[in-house]
């Protein structure tokens, strides 16, 4: 019954995502292994879509490590654990909270013995600028545990990188990334303080090749001249190649939408979408603190109010007007958001 419950959740996520983004672009998903122990380890912008990406593009099922703070809720705590997400305490939760991780990874460890995979974000917290921050030490903690206590599991990282084109844009464009495997058995030659530093810095050079990494100390400047030149953020081969030679190999060739056809659309979508429209322009959007959780916030409400108001409309449209009206409401709404979306 579970394994029904993730492929249907798997799959409506999935659906959704393709309604909400422009463009999904997977690139080296080969690399991932579908049967062995795994730990994704990524960079972290964009909130819960960031997780949703990975669960959806990675072919495999993982166990997800969620920041406790968003368990509190009985039924929300029921819904995330069926989604296979495992909470995980941060010193912000307090002090006496952060011993119930030795639980948590010694479950992961499990998890991994047998053969599951697992998905975290090492950098510890979420932010939208593009620069791949500090990694905590909690992924190496996790790994040297599952080599110490099942030292037969042949566990292997893979970096992912999340690049979107603007994050808290609507409709964006992403492309996710997946690097090579890194074997966590190279990391067993020393003692276990230097080969955690090490595997940290290994996974932190990985992951900064798969996505944008503009360093912290001329972060605004470096963006201001990525931006001049049209860089293609969905590229982070050619935008860190564009950094490291100090914007003088920056060729960037990208194509234009269609923007007079597109707000067209978009003006339809939002006529025929006007209920849920109206609740996230007036009464959600104006709430979100963080503009890290927009895209959490409006896909939310895309996936949940969007099929109930097209399902209410034309409950009314039929009765009042007959099926066929009814019907063709809904394809030309579902057509119309894809067209606004698409283009």
């Amino acid at each position: 019954m579970k394994n029904i419950w993730l492929h249907s959740v798997r799959f409506y996520i999935g659906l959704g995502l393709f309604f909400y983004y422009r463009r999904i672009h997977v690139k080296h998903r080969e690399r991932v292994p579908l049967q062995e122990p795994l730990l994704f380890v990524s960079n972290h912008n964009n909130a819960l879509m960031d997780a949703l990406l990975i669960a959806t593009q990675s072919g495999r099922f993982s166990y997800f490590l969620t920041r406790a703070s968003v368990f509190k809720k009985p039924m929300i705590n029921a819904l995330l654990r069926s989604l296979n997400m495992i909470p995980v305490y941060r010193v912000r939760d307090g002090w006496h909270t952060v011993t119930n991780n030795t639980a948590v990874f010694a479950n992961c460890s499990k998890c991994l013995s047998q053969g599951e995979a697992v998905a975290l974000f090492p950098e510890g917290n979420h932010h939208i600028n593009r620069t791949v921050r500090p990694l905590s030490k909690g992924f190496t903690r996790i790994v040297f545990e599952t080599l110490t206590r099942f030292p037969s599991t042949d566990l292997k990282l893979i970096p992912i990188g999340l690049n979107y084109e603007q994050a808290d844009a609507f409709a964006d464009s992403v492309a996710v990334y997946f690097g090579a495997e890194i074997s966590a058995k190279a990391y067993l030659e020393s003692e276990r303080t230097s080969e955690a530093l090490r595997l940290k810095h290994d996974v932190w050079q990985a992951i900064t090749q798969l996505t944008t990494h503009i360093p912290a100390d001329t972060y605004t400047e470096s963006l201001s001249r990525l931006q001049a030149v049209n860089a293609d953020f969905l590229n982070p081969e050619a935008v860190n190649r564009c950094l490291k030679s100090n914007f003088k190999k920056c060729s960037f060739k990208r194509t234009q939408q269609p923007k007079m056809l597109k707000a067209f659309f978009k003006f339809f979508m939002i006529v025929l979408l006007l209920g849920p429209y109206v609740i996230w322009k007036f009464l959600a959007e104006p709430k979100i603190k963080e503009v890290e959780f927009v895209a959490t916030f409006r896909f939310g409400l895309t996936i949940s109010l969007v099929p109930l108001w097209l399902f209410v409309v034309a409950i009314i449209l039929a009765v009042g007007m007959g099926f066929q009206v009814a019907l063709i409401y809904v394809s030309l709404s579902l057509l119309i958001s894809l067209l606004a979306v698409k283009l």
